[in-house]
């Protein structure tokens, strides 16, 4: 095992600043998927357990959004919400048992509500309830990608080293391009968010500047 002094911020921007970093690159078609933004995980003002690592990110995801839909490719969100009696959280919700425990986000609750700030079109776009960190776990979200032929997909949301990550491994495992947009994804600590950057850009996905995968969207045309 390698060690070092250096902090998971530093190696992450070692990483990132490495020119002749490979790349999985853009396809030819994505899917937009808004992992948990929603008020238990996005307002610090009213809950323990939400973070916020870049202050833009719910508006870069509303670009990232608005630039899908006028592409006509699919937009998707994600919440997790449980019954009352929390047994649809299964093992994860055994270790605690507190107002601010995974199990204890309600359906209809206000910690799983999504953001207000957020720009859903609740008739366009496709919202999936679940229960365990991956977006592809025991969703359809699988089937939506073959529906609509994507090879590529786009990831914002949270926590970058619990859903995010679990996600793009899905999702590589899956076949797909995968990109996370870096100032799209928050976590509760630096040191986790950034050595899961750097992991999930040595590994599992495309660790990209939103900039530059909007630049990429606005490059595109509509379908005919």
């Amino acid at each position: 095992m390698q060690t070092s002094d250096k902090t998971a911020r530093q190696l992450y921007a070692e990483i990132k600043a490495d020119p002749n970093r490979p790349r999985f690159g853009f396809g030819a078609k994505a899917i937009l998927v808004n992992v948990d933004l929603q008020k238990a995980y996005t307002r610090t003002d009213l809950f323990a357990t939400a973070y916020e690592t870049d202050p833009g990110q719910l508006e870069y995801v509303n670009a990232l959004t608005n630039r899908f839909r006028s592409l006509a490719w699919p937009v998707v969100w994600t919440h997790v919400a449980y019954l009352e009696s929390g047994e649809d959280c299964g093992i994860w919700g055994t270790r605690t048992n507190t107002p601010d425990s995974l199990q204890n986000i309600k359906h209809g609750s206000l910690r799983s509500e999504f953001d207000d700030r957020l720009d859903i079109d609740r008739k366009r776009d496709v919202i999936y309830c679940k229960k365990m960190p991956s977006a592809f776990f025991e969703t359809q979200l699988q089937s939506l990608c073959v529906w609509h032929h994507v090879d590529t997909v786009v990831l914002t949301g949270g926590s970058t080293s619990g859903c995010i990550r679990a996600t793009a491994v899905d999702s590589l495992s899956r076949g797909y391009r995968t990109i996370v947009p870096e100032e799209c994804v928050a976590d509760k600590h630096e040191s986790v968010h950034f050595a899961n950057l750097m992991d999930l850009a040595l590994k599992y996905a495309d660790v990209l500047p939103v900039e530059e995968v909007l630049a990429w969207l606005r490059g595109l045309e509509p379908a005919a």
